[in-house]
């Protein structure tokens, strides 16, 4: 097996494929990349049974063939090398790497040895631009729950219902939902696991070029220019997002997000030295007042209302669950909706119906305010 690459193109493309490495994978082979050179391109392949990548490039194939090389030392190789074009030859499980001055002889696996991906029977497929994605993901992924023993709650729920995509997650503390349009007419629920969002908010980018995606036994598949990556959906009861999320507030204040913000994350630096990050806030006719105090002092903030409708109010919040919230929201002045000092607060940008932070109070006996 032989052939030319260029360092630049293969090192963005290594750089791709990586990401579907679990770093706990048992099976030596899966802490490889399979490389299947053919017809002067490349395609390279990783996954950790769970998550899948296949990215393909050009290159001048001067011997067709399939070989799986570890994807640290060949990363770590390729980076470091010249812009320049790298040569590979590979016989009997060696690997030989020349660029200008630089020449490596590494082991390599068959590349018959690596497991077959899956083979994918579409249901359903929809187009969503990839700045619109990737903003959902933003917005999404970070509330999803860390304990493998809720399983479902560790990814974000897709609801498709009437041309609308409702993207939501939750983690016990906190919920984000997120809503865009698209053209598609079945109805579907599915729920893609945080990890797979992750990784794939790092390849997509910016720009409203289409991603495809497509739904198949189990499985969700996203497709984009010269690269696909697979996953497994997680089974399971999603939790009935739609009791908590009310419409119905006693009060509504609009602030300066970034006043808010800063207020906040100045608070922050006191009630960390606690164990609940614990920030007071009080809303009164002109001012959101924000307390915090530990062992090592206090600190009060002072926010300007913009405008308040409805009843004066003392709540308190984990301050970090506030600070994720306020950071993701791309506004310049931010909506805080309360029904009471015992129920969440719902969080949006003002006049955006898209997308809304929910986060659950932390009880506190009014005479603590």
């Amino acid at each position: 097996m032989k052939f030319s690459v260029s360092q630049n193109e293969l090192n963005k493309h290594i750089n791709i494929a990586q990401r579907g490495i679990s770093n706990k994978s048992t099976l030596q082979i899966l802490e490889g990349i399979l490389i299947d050179a053919k017809n002067n391109r490349l395609k390279l392949t990783s996954t950790d049974l769970e998550i899948s990548i296949e990215t393909i490039l050009d290159a001048n194939v001067i011997e067709e063939g399939k070989v799986v090389i570890n994807s640290r030392i060949l990363g770590d190789i390729v980076k470091r090398l010249p812009n320049d074009t790298i040569y590979f030859d590979i016989k009997n499980n060696h690997v030989n790497i020349k660029c200008q001055n630089s020449d490596f002889n590494i082991i390599s696996y068959p590349g018959d040895d690596y497991p077959e991906l899956p083979i994918v029977i579409e249901t359903a497929k929809f187009d969503i631009p990839q700045n619109i994605l990737k903003s959902a993901i933003k917005q999404t992924s970070f509330t999803t729950s860390q304990d493998e023993s809720r399983a479902v709650l560790t990814g974000v729920l897709f609801e498709i219902e009437d041309g609308m995509l409702t993207f939501v997650s939750l983690d016990g503390y906190r919920l984000s939902m997120r809503k865009e349009n698209i053209e598609i007419s079945e109805s579907l629920k599915l729920i893609v696991p945080a990890r797979v969002l992750n990784e794939l908010n790092k390849i997509i980018e910016d720009v409203d070029k289409n991603v495809t995606l497509a739904i198949a036994n189990g499985q969700i598949v996203f497709t984009l220019d010269d690269t696909v990556i697979y996953s497994k959906l997680l089974e399971g009861q999603f939790f009935n997002y739609k009791d908590i999320v009310r419409t119905n507030h006693n009060t509504t204040i609009l602030v300066k997000r970034k006043d808010l913000l800063d207020s906040l994350e100045r608070a922050s630096l006191l009630s960390r030295e606690q164990r609940a990050n614990l920030v007071k806030l009080s809303v009164t006719d002109d001012y959101l007042t924000i307390k915090s105090n530990s062992e090592m002092g206090d600190v009060l903030e002072q926010i300007e209302i913009i405008k308040k409708d409805g009843e004066n109010l003392n709540i308190a919040f984990n301050s970090r669950y506030l600070i994720d919230g306020v950071r993701v929201i791309d506004s310049e002045d931010i909506e805080l909706n309360f029904i009471s000092s015992l129920n969440p607060c719902i969080m949006r940008a003002k006049d955006d119906e898209k997308y809304i932070y929910l986060v659950l109070p932390v009880r506190l006996a009014q005479d603590d305010f």
